[in-house]
């Protein structure tokens, strides 16, 4: 399996990268297409007659500022090296080898330019091996287009095609005039790949016949959760099977829309009862809040880390002294909808949980065998020191010891 995925040849779109360099070179702002900007105003000065309170503040305000600035250099400086490594390999044809980790999951080796990235990267990426569209081939290039726009895509497939359909003006400008025209690609959730759907999309009808025209654009499919199907599966669980596409059904459900109004009924039944930080979050749950936190916790993403995650996406929503109150709510709500939504698969995870803890409590790492027949091995090992003082030296002793709570998170509970 690895050497078929390191079989596949790749090639850089050259088009954008011809534009995600003019707008590194631009002075202007572009952090919403993932061009990282420094911020070129002044640190703020302290007045001569300033309070000792006032001067503690203008002097955290400077350390900030510092801070998100040294921050800023270095993702510009990390973005330069993938641009000027995407432009070496302009007019080449490149592999990507690949590796697993001990779970089995697969993943490219090269760090910096892979199909396994940002949308910035995978924008750059094409199949240097293309194939004609053939009878139905673009209407999955307007599909995957849709898809990649995300406010259309929980239509029904048909939907969807109508609709891309109907913005085929937007389609048009957006490929032919991505700086200059209505920029409506910029709209997207992943703005680069959309803008790459739509040349592919526009040089294929300007071909004078699509079924012959060879694409090399990379078309996505993917599950709704896969871990939440897994465990809707197995613990039977009709209406957590129903939000991740699981029954039948003629549009998609979105678990994440779904989560965010279970939290959003929560948080205004307490904001009701005077809970403080469920009144400071009327209108700012929706389903980018909650995404990730949901997409994480069947991968045992822990307590802390979700409401890192939520934060994250609070920031700049609401004042920041409340974003740590306000995530921390946020995240017990999250937890709460799922258990609810998934309460079979929520006893799995805990019967999971007690296995290995008892497992831990025996010295032993988590392990087992999967279907495929790759062993997995959780070998979660901290090392106790101990301080051994002789006549001529002291020696340090280290003992691997089982660390029982990463091992209770690698079971996946929520």
């Amino acid at each position: 399996a690895l050497n078929y995925l390191g079989s596949i040849p790749w090639k850089i779109n050259k088009k954008i990268l011809d534009l995600q360099v003019e707008l590194f070179n631009s002075p202007d702002n572009h952090e919403d297409l993932e061009i990282p900007y420094i911020s070129q105003e002044p640190l703020p000065v302290i007045p001569k007659d300033a309070t000792v309170d006032e001067r503690t503040k203008v002097i955290l305000k400077r350390k900030l500022m510092q801070k998100e600035q040294r921050e800023s250099h270095a993702l510009r400086m990390e973005k330069l090296y993938k641009l000027s490594l995407a432009s070496h390999l302009r007019d080449d044809i490149f592999w990507l080898p690949h590796d697993i980790d001990f779970r089995g999951r697969a993943y490219a080796i090269p760090p910096h330019i892979s199909h396994l990235s940002s949308d910035s990267n995978r924008g750059l990426m094409l199949f240097a091996t293309g194939k004609p569209l053939g009878e139905k081939g673009l209407e999955w290039l307007k599909i995957h287009l849709v898809n990649l726009h995300g406010e259309k895509k929980k239509l029904s497939l048909q939907g969807r095609l109508d609709y891309a359909n109907e913005m085929m003006s937007e389609i048009f400008d957006s490929a032919e005039k991505p700086l200059t025209g209505n920029r409506w690609w910029q709209q997207s959730d992943e703005p680069w790949q959309m803008l790459a759907c739509s040349m592919e999309i526009v040089d294929a009808i300007r071909s004078g016949d699509p079924t012959s025209f060879v694409s090399h654009l990379p078309i996505h499919q993917d599950g709704s959760c896969n871990g939440l199907q897994h465990y809707a599966a197995l613990g039977h669980d009709f209406l957590g099977a129903e939000q991740v596409n699981l029954t039948p059904r003629e549009s998609p459900a979105d678990l994440y829309t779904t989560v965010a109004k279970m939290v959003d009924k929560r948080r205004a039944a307490q904001a009701a009862d005077g809970k403080e930080e469920a009144k400071i979050l009327e209108g700012k749950i929706h389903r980018k809040v909650v995404k990730q936190t949901v997409m994480t916790v069947v991968y045992g993403v822990t307590w802390v880390g979700g409401r890192q995650q939520i934060a994250r996406q609070l920031k700049g929503t609401i004042p920041d002294e409340h974003v740590f109150a306000c995530s921390n709510y946020i995240v017990g709500l999250v937890f709460d909808s799922l258990a609810e939504a998934f309460k079979n698969a929520r006893e799995i995870q805990n019967w999971l949980s007690d296995s290995a803890r008892q497992i831990s409590r025996a010295g032993k790492p988590v392990q087992w065998t999967t279907p495929l027949g790759l062993p997995v091995v959780q070998p979660y090992h901290v090392n106790t020191e101990k301080q051994v003082q002789t006549m001529l030296q002291s020696i340090v002793r280290k003992t691997p010891e089982m660390t029982k709570l990463v091992t209770l998170n690698s079971s996946t509970p929520y």
